[in-house]
């Protein structure tokens, strides 16, 4: 019996240890789930620990590499051996240098604070790309036939023959201009619109591809289509052509692996040939036109009869700019049915999808051969319910499809997109049908990471608006607008809307790539143009160095910092973020940067016929020593991370005598603003211009000022996404909630109460009498003011970084309660995993849930009495010994938790 005991007991302690033992999961280098195409030497590793149990913390790791799977369990080429260290976010490889074309495995396993050690995780693998332009056996190829003007898409094709057993293959793409691919009639991966949106002339993306399964022994067929996009179409203010080159160029590598050893490549050569086929014109602003008569029927097959197709030439175009692809590509997401179909009162026939959005209408048809079918697109209907198209300037936003005439033919475009709610059918045969009509939205495949409910439905709908823009808006590069004739990536949209985007996406990725594009086009003087990539040109007002916008190159990287805690982002970004703090200086008076063109507050609160003073202008020289500040700060606080001690004191003490500055200049005694405007004080609070004796008042005279204009904001790009922040920061969430609530003009919910599916690009984008705002500049997606998103996620909810961390690996959970909510929560996908907060008030107990993710730990702020009144899951806190109660801090109870999940609840009046 003693023994049937011991048994019992030995075996209790397996399973125990077993439930116990940490997990491991979401393996990511370069923070991508098995990448293909990596050109660092050193990537860098991350993954997450996984328990059931409270206060799991890493206290050791071990990675090992290997060429093949199988060999992770004997010849590794690198291991780290067990490091002490609880870091398991951006650990860089350091092993034998990495070569070309090679795939690598790697597995990891950690110790954790109970003393278990985890099993190793499941394999993970990365693959390189091509690292040096010596690896490019290709060459550039441009079509061997006279376009004469119509800039009809090119085919290009190639033939080749493959009789061994193939192990591996992958194909390595980019062009001047987009491309899409085909082997075997087969497309080459998912994405669109590729090879993306970068500063072409200094940075040129190349794509790559396992296209293993897709080769067969014997023959084989690439087919590749090229579309102007980006580098050679109409594009940018003047409707400029060709602002990266007049040609439309190919270049291609299949790179082969076969069992036996031996490898062969398939190349853009001479051997190619080129013709064209159905596309015969594609524009971003204007649209498509694909006349499916002159379609090349099979040409991407193997037994395509080419002999009328011409030659290709070979061009003799730089590898020196060839990048791998780190940014998530533009793929197809959400698609929406017709809610409605009507025909408006001047006849056109339309369809309703029910959302703006961004993308393109995916149709049937069945038809004569010719006839014709437009497709228009639009954003909003006029009051009389019309089709409205005037807000999209010069851009026509219109699609052309001319049937072949053979059946039921399926149409879609390949190198254009459109914003839009509805779209206007003309030369449709037959019954319009809603199932022959398919909305797809396109946008950058990022991770989502964020979300946000609420008891109230119109917050909720805010939300939802704020969600939609950023996916209408996040196409490869971050836009300003969808829809109309820009399209660009201007910064100051970019950096306002930072905080907000990166909780709802894994962001990093895709601002890294374009943060990249901005130090490539930023010029020698330090200068940040207004967009990136920059196709305004160096000239007069195009030139850039505008305050809040040229601040993207010291905003966005701090900011990347302190939600991803990745340093080696801050190391490769410091050298921008110098420049443009220097450039300040050197147009700079003792001081005071009061020199250069600026946008200002754009867009702020104006009134017609001002006779009264009630436009909301803030001196624009007044913000640019505000964004001065705040730029030398965050790069003081970079120079602090990056151990770089001479300029940390350098700008140290420039920072005091901008503040200092400004104080003379821009404040009155007393602490009153020369502007007096609610952007004003925002900006002089959030960014500590003002001594603390001075701060309280300024905050009380904007709430006088908030109050004067019946609780409405006035506030502009700039001020509205600090302007709730300041608020709760010096006593005020109250009148934040007030903001947030109002739902007259100017407000969040004011366009929520039209019906808005997006974020508008003014206040009043429509106004109160069904009238627009100018046609010039009037966007109905534009996310820029749904940066109070990030109050209401770090605020409201209160789910932040504790000061002082990065990358939540310290969490600080501070709810701020008020508005008439009963309920708000959030939840968040950090490096660490999945961390999530939320309250709600029911049966007079406020109940604060939280899930913290292992390897982390948090600070709650629980507003209540006392300690002794606050139960977690119906006990009492004295109670539980992993949770530490540290004291009382105002009106909240402060405790620190590790990881796990809690529920809280203390009564609530």
């Amino acid at each position: 019996m003693k023994k049937v005991f011991l048994l019992l007991a030995a075996f209790q302690t397996i399973v125990v240890s077993i439930i116990a033992q940490v997990g491991l999961h979401n393996l990511r280098t370069e923070n991508l789930d098995n990448p293909i195409g990596l050109d660092v030497q050193q990537p860098q590793f991350s993954w997450q620990l996984v328990s059931d149990q409270r206060n799991v913390l890493q206290t050791a790791y071990e990675i090992k590499v290997a060429i093949s799977p199988a060999a992770l369990n004997g010849k590794t080429i690198w291991s780290t051996g067990k490091i002490t260290s609880d870091q398991s976010i951006h650990i860089p490889y350091n092993g034998p240098t990495l070569q070309s074309g090679k795939r690598y495995y790697w597995q990891v396993r950690v110790w954790d604070n109970a003393g278990n050690i985890s099993v190793w995780s499941t394999k993970a693998f990365f693959q390189m790309g091509l690292l040096h332009p010596s690896d490019w056996k290709a060459s550039w190829i441009v079509p061997g036939f006279a376009d004469n003007g119509s800039r009809s898409s090119p085919l290009l094709r190639r033939i080749f023959s493959s009789r061994k057993k193939i192990r591996s293959a992958t194909a390595y793409i980019t062009a001047h201009g987009l491309y899409e691919a085909q082997i075997n009639g087969k497309r080459v991966g998912d994405a669109y619109l590729t090879p993306g949106f970068t500063s072409y002339n200094k940075r040129l993306q190349y794509q790559c591809y396992d296209v293993t399964d897709m080769l067969q022994q014997g023959y084989n067929a690439i087919g590749v289509t090229l579309g102007d996009g980006w580098y050679r179409g109409t594009f940018s203010f003047a409707t400029k052509k060709n602002i990266y080159g007049n040609d439309i160029a190919l270049l291609f590598q299949l790179d082969i692996n076969y069992t036996d050893g031996t490898m062969a490549s398939i190349v853009s050569d001479e051997h190619w040939k080129s013709s064209t086929g159905a596309i015969r014109s594609s524009e971003i602003y204007d649209g498509e036109t694909v006349d499916a008569r002159l379609a090349k029927t099979g040409w991407t097959m193997a037994g395509y009869n080419d002999a009328d197709w011409s030659n290709v030439h070979v061009a003799d175009f730089s590898k020196e700019h060839l990048i791998a692809t780190y940014n998530e590509l533009v793929k197809k997401h959400e698609t929406l049915h017709p809610v409605k179909i009507f025909t408006t009162p001047k006849g056109e026939v339309v369809m309703d999808f029910g959302q703006n959005l961004v993308g393109w209408v995916m149709l049937k048809a069945k038809g004569k051969a010719g006839d014709s079918i437009t497709i228009s697109h639009a954003e909003v209907l006029d009051k009389s319910g019309n089709f409205y198209t005037d807000n999209l300037r010069r851009a026509k936003a219109q699609d052309r499809y001319i049937l072949q005439g053979a059946g039921e033919e399926s149409f879609e475009p390949h190198f254009t997109w459109h914003g839009f709610r509805y779209i206007k059918i003309e030369g449709y045969p037959g019954e319009i049908k809603p199932e022959n009509f398919t909305a797809v939205a396109l946008y950058s495949d990022m991770r989502p990471t964020g979300t946000f409910t609420s008891s109230n439905p119109s917050i909720n709908q805010l939300q939802h608006n704020i969600e939609w823009g950023l996916r209408g808006n996040f196409l490869d590069i971050p836009t300003d607008c969808p829809q109309r004739d820009e399209r660009l990536g201007w910064t100051g949209d970019a950096q306002v809307f930072f905080r907000t985007a990166s909780f709802l996406r894994d962001a990093n990725n895709f601002f890294t790539k374009w943060l990249g594009d901005l130090a490539a086009d930023q010029g020698a003087s330090g200068i940040v143009p207004h967009v990136i990539p920059n196709v305004l040109g160096n000239d007069g007002w195009a030139a850039g160095g505008s305050a809040g916008w040229a601040d993207v190159s010291t905003i966005i990287p701090w900011n990347m910092y302190l939600v991803y805690g990745d340093k080696r982002l801050l190391e490769t970004q410091y050298h921008s973020m110098k420049a443009w703090v220097d450039y300040m200086q050197s147009q700079s008076s003792n001081d005071l940067w009061n020199k250069g063109q600026h946008f200002g507050d754009w867009l702020f609160y104006s009134v017609c016929d001002d006779n009264d003073g009630r436009s909301a202008i803030t001196n624009k020289y007044l913000i640019a020593q505000c964004f001065y500040a705040h730029s030398t700060q965050l790069l003081i606080n970079a120079a602090r991370v990056l151990g770089k001690t001479d300029d940390l004191i350098k700008y140290t003490a420039l920072l005091a005598r901008i503040k200092d500055a400004f104080i003379k200049e821009y404040t009155t005694p007393n602490g009153n603003t020369v502007s007096a405007t609610q952007t004003s004080y925002v900006l002089a609070l959030q960014f500590d211009m003002l001594p603390e004796s001075l701060r309280q008042q300024a905050a009380d005279r904007l709430v006088a000022n908030i109050r004067q204009y019946q609780n409405h904001l006035t506030t502009g790009f700039l001020g509205t996404p600090y302007l709730c922040h300041v608020l709760s920061r010096f006593g005020y969430s109250d009148i934040a909630y007030t903001l947030l609530l109002q739902d007259t003009y100017p407000s969040w919910l004011y366009p929520v109460k039209k019906g808005a599916t997006t974020i508008w690009e003014r206040w009043d984008g429509i106004k109160p009498d069904g009238d627009f705002e100018t046609p010039t500049m009037n966007s109905f997606n534009h996310y820029a003011y749904g940066a109070i998103g990030d109050w209401m996620y770090r605020v409201m909810v209160g789910l932040d970084n504790e000061d002082g961390s990065v990358a939540y690996k310290k969490i600080r959970i501070q709810p701020h309660i008020g508005g008439g909510f009963t309920k708000a929560s959030v939840s968040y996908q950090t490096a660490y995993g999945q961390l999530s907060s939320g309250w709600k008030i029911e049966n007079g107990q406020l109940i604060l849930n939280a899930e913290i993710p292992a390897n982390t730990t948090a600070t709650v702020y629980i507003p209540a009495a006392d300690a002794s009144v606050v139960v977690e899951n119906g006990q009492a806190l004295t109670a539980i010994k992993d949770i530490t109660v540290i004291g009382k801090e105002k009106e909240y109870v402060v405790l620190k938790i590790g990881s796990g999940k809690y529920q809280f609840s203390t009564p609530w009046k």
